[in-house]
């Protein structure tokens, strides 16, 4: 039999996470396909938990403790500052939640990608502050139950893919960790780009979203094959491709599995499908050349 090459694991075993934790699993698929030549910068967030504190640490290379709202222009000095040494071998990796991605640290995320930093950002999306109590963010969808939207979150989720792609910056791309292959294909494609590089990964939250350990994985890829999660990449802010047709399932079949949906209507999930349907039809176009 051919011998095969075990992938050199970044994140260590034993990390802080919770168990079945969607986070911790999209972290460590990334920094596998990253590898040991990285530095990462990590925020206050369910990342730093993971991550760990001394002398808990999980991470098998240099990392950065940054303040919440600056994951991006660390990520950006560091790399600046290794590029100064002529360490040009070592990319820099800033991992970040949806709340110091989408609200507290859009600010700075979009002045570096208005530059053009080089570093890649890894939004780590579970739709809520999980680390503080489970508060609604930006990246809350509508109708969502958080501890601050008791009867069901009243706004849209924020479309921070749209956002970077009108930076025209080089590359961006959702993710998932129900697709490994295609989540380790666009970090490996990132990897050989210069500038920003930005991935937008779902990370379900068994905590906060109300789910069993074991069903993080399996919540993940029906959010893609009901199309409220596509995977797609954006090149230079105009190139559209999508990555995976999906099977275009309900997306009660995504919703119902999770505890914060138990409250909805027939008239709520209706809304979320004739959204979630509109969403997907300008994306084809988008990818078909139809739009931009």
């Amino acid at each position: 039999m051919p011998q095969t090459t075990r992938p050199v694991e970044i994140l260590r075993s034993g990390s802080m996470a919770c168990a079945g934790c969607g986070l911790a699993l999209g972290m460590r698929m990334v920094l596998r396909a990253m590898g040991p030549r990285t530095v990462v910068v990590v925020v206050p967030s369910c990342v730093a938990v993971t991550s760990g504190p001394f002398p808990y640490a999980a991470l098998g290379v240099p990392a950065f403790h940054s303040a919440f709202e600056i994951a991006a222009p660390t990520a950006a000095g560091i790399s600046a500052a290794l590029k100064a040494l002529g360490k040009k071998d070592i990319h820099v990796l800033a991992f970040a939640g949806d709340g110091g991605t989408f609200d507290i640290g859009l600010q700075s995320l979009s002045g570096a990608a208005d530059r053009n930093e080089d570093f890649i950002y890894v939004c780590m999306d579970n739709e809520a502050y999980m680390n503080t109590g489970i508060q609604v963010s930006s990246a809350t969808p509508r109708y969502t139950w958080t501890g601050t939207t008791p009867t069901g979150n009243t706004r849209r989720k924020k479309q921070i893919m749209e956002i970077m792609a009108a930076h025209r910056m080089p590359y961006a791309a959702t993710a998932s960790i129900a697709f490994p292959e295609d989540l380790t294909a666009k970090i490996q494609k990132a990897k050989k780009l210069t500038g920003t590089r930005f991935i937008h990964m779902l990370s379900p939250c068994n905590t906060g979203w109300r789910i069993g350990e074991d069903m993080a994985v399996k919540v993940a890829m029906l959010s893609v094959e009901t199309n409220v999660f596509p995977l797609y990449e954006i090149e230079d802010g105009l190139k559209f491709t999508i990555n995976h047709v999906s099977r275009n399932l309900p997306v009660e079949k995504y919703l119902m599995l999770q505890g914060r949906y138990r409250h909805l209507k027939k008239e709520h999930i209706e809304a979320i499908q004739a959204e979630t349907d509109r969403a997907w039809a300008l994306l084809q176009g988008k990818a078909a050349g139809q739009a931009r």
